[in-house]
């Protein structure tokens, strides 16, 4: 299951010949449109990509883009039962504009306030229907501070997986980054985790990092803490209940064309390592060679299996 906040990612791809006579910007000449699945839904399609079902519990607007939305489910053989349409908000669009392979522009079309309480009570449901009818193996808590995962929230899914033996996996933004009391597995980026912790530590080194996941990992008792680092790759964190043991998995050099949706690709591979009871090391590894590679291609794309396999292979 994953909950939280879904979004269509709108693409406008074409040629930059000229600048434009009426102010100094580039002129893209529009060759192609797609659209594709984006936030929470493209955790889902990572986590169909690589065999397992996805089931997605969000709240959209009553609009076009809902529509192609649903569509876009439809065309990825996905299920809808967990997805609330509402009056009350937009469903959230991002439109970028590309230009000879690079990112001219970004436009987000979209409502951040929180679910109203009709919303909340809705989603609640959802949710509980879907842990009573269906076998949930694990849930992914997935936000983009746009209003779905609120404190209410946070706290409902995380006591229902709790009561059930169901781990929680949790990709988190500042608004509401310490209501994730709990969970089973965190993945905040290196910047996320100073600023949500609101704690001071250099970070030049694996060992001063240390600092902010350990104050991180008493506050939130998570079993994993998986900080993402950018060019330095992953460091991953394990209590078990009686010591604490850390790994750092260096990044592996990659032509990147485009870095958007490869923190969800990291959290889905991450979180279904854990359900097939890899160890750290391995969650580590895998999730981060997955996201490296959905970074070498535009837009937000689900990882390959096939060639996550093969470059499984090559570091054993």
């Amino acid at each position: 299951m994953i909950v939280g906040d879904v979004m269509l990612d709108l693409y406008l791809t074409g040629k930059v010949e000229r600048i434009s006579p009426e102010a100094p910007v580039p002129i893209v000449a529009v060759k192609e449109r797609f659209m594709r699945l984006g936030g929470a839904a493209n955790v889902a399609q990572n986590i169909k990509a690589l065999g397992a079902e996805p089931v997605l519990c969000s709240v959209v607007g009553d609009d076009n883009k809902s529509n192609d939305f649903f569509d876009l489910l439809e065309q990825h053989k996905m299920s809808q039962a967990g997805i609330i349409k509402s009056d009350d908000r937009r469903t959230t669009a991002k439109y970028r504009i590309i230009g000879n392979n690079a990112q001219m522009l970004r436009v987000d079309d979209e409502d951040t306030f929180n679910l109203t309480d009709n919303e909340s009570v809705m989603l609640c449901g959802k949710i509980e229907s879907i842990l009573k009818t269906e076998k949930i193996d694990g849930i992914i808590l997935q936000d983009y501070n746009k209003g779905v995962l609120t404190e209410d929230i946070i706290k409902f899914t995380i006591k229902a997986a709790n009561e059930r033996g169901i781990p929680v996996g949790v990709d988190p933004k500042k608004n509401n980054f310490l209501a994730y009391k709990n969970c089973t597995f965190f993945k905040p980026n290196l910047k996320e985790l100073k600023e949500g912790i609101n704690v001071e530590f250099p970070t030049d080194t694996i060992d001063n990092i240390l600092i902010g996941v350990n104050a991180l990992q008493d506050k939130l008792n998570c079993r994993f803490v998986m900080s993402t680092l950018s060019e330095r790759g992953v460091l991953i964190q394990e209590d078990n209940g009686h010591e604490r043991r850390h790994w750092h998995i260096p990044a592996h050099l990659r032509k990147i064309a485009d870095v958007s949706g490869a923190g969800d690709t990291v959290l889905g591979t991450a979180m279904l390592c854990l359900i097939c009871q890899q160890d750290a090391y391995d969650i580590a590894t895998i999730s981060n060679l997955a996201g490296g590679l959905v970074c070498e291609e535009i837009g937000a794309v689900p990882v390959s299996k096939e060639r996550l396999l093969k470059e499984t292979e090559k570091i054993q």
